[in-house]
C-alpha cells in the first residue's frame, strides 16, 4: 500500500493584536464591571474615612524649585480626572480569570498601603493662591478633597501600576509600538496633571512613582510564574 508522509502541523493564524483586545475584553466582562465598581465604591469609602479621621495634624509638604517649573493649568484637569477611566482598562483586557484576581489583589494591597500612610503620617500641600472660585470643576476637588493625602500621591501611583500592566498586556497580543508609547505618553500626562492642577508637589509625585514600581513590578512577576501563558 502507498505510504502517505505526514502532513505538517500548521499553527492557526493568530488574531489581530485589535481582535485579541476584543475577546479579552468581552471574557468575563459582567465580573470585570461589577468588580471594577465595587473597588472603586470601597476605595472611596475607605479613602474619606481616612482622610477625616487622620492620627497626626498633616504635615505641609515643602515645594521645591521644580514645582515652579511646572505652572498651574486649568487644562490637565481633563487629564487628572482620565485616570479613573485609566486605572479600568487593565482588568478590562485581562484575559482570564487568575491573573484578574491577582491584579485585583496586588492593586488593592498598594491602596491599602497608602491609606495607612495617610492615616499614619498624613500629608498637605502647600497653598497655591490661586482663586479656585474661577474653576469651579478644580474648586470641586479642592472642596472634597481633605488635607492629609498628598505624600505619596496615590494618583501617581496607580498610573504608574496601571500602566505597567497596560504594557505586558500589549506586549503579550504583539501590539504596535504607537500604542505602547501612547500608554507611556498618557501615564506621564497624569503625572503632570497632578502638579499642573496643584494636587501634588514634585515629591509627592516621586513618591508615587516609587511605591507604584514596589507594587507594579513585583505583581507582574508573580502573575507570570503563578499563570505564565494566561496574561
Amino acid at each position: 500500500m502507498p505510504t502517505h508522509s505526514a502532513l505538517p502541523l500548521v499553527a492557526p493564524p493568530r488574531l489581530a493584536w485589535f481582535r485579541q483586545l476584543a475577546v479579552r475584553f468581552a471574557i468575563l466582562w459582567p465580573l470585570k464591571a461589577a468588580g471594577t465598581m465595587t473597588f472603586m465604591a470601597l476605595f472611596f469609602w475607605g479613602y474619606f474615612t481616612v482622610l477625616r479621621q487622620p492620627l497626626t495634624v498633616p504635615t505641609m509638604m515643602p515645594r521645591l524649585v521644580v514645582d515652579e517649573w511646572i505652572p498651574f493649568s486649568a487644562a490637565a484637569f481633563p487629564v487628572y480626572a482620565s485616570l479613573w477611566v485609566y486605572v479600568s482598562l487593565p482588568p478590562a483586557f485581562i484575559g482570564s480569570l487568575r491573573p484578574l484576581l491577582w491584579f485585583g489583589a496586588w492593586i488593592s494591597a498598594m491602596c491599602l498601603f497608602c491609606l495607612g500612610i495617610y492615616w499614619l503620617l498624613p500629608t498637605s500641600v502647600p497653598s497655591a493662591g490661586i482663586d479656585w472660585s474661577a474653576y469651579p470643576q478644580l474648586a470641586a476637588i479642592k472642596n472634597v478633597d481633605a488635607a492629609g493625602n498628598a505624600c505619596p500621591s496615590l494618583h501617581v501611583a496607580s498610573s504608574v501600576f496601571t500602566a505597567l500592566w497596560l504594557e505586558r498586556i500589549a506586549r503579550s497580543v504583539k501590539a504596535p509600538a504607537a500604542l505602547r508609547w501612547g500608554n507611556a505618553l498618557l501615564c506621564a500626562a497624569i503625572l503632570w496633571s497632578t502638579i499642573a492642577t496643584r494636587q501634588h508637589v514634585v515629591l509627592d509625585v516621586i513618591a508615587g512613582v516609587v511605591v507604584g514600581l514596589a507594587f507594579a513590578l513585583p505583581s507582574l512577576r508573580h502573575v507570570a510564574r503563578m499563570a505564565p501563558r494566561e496574561l
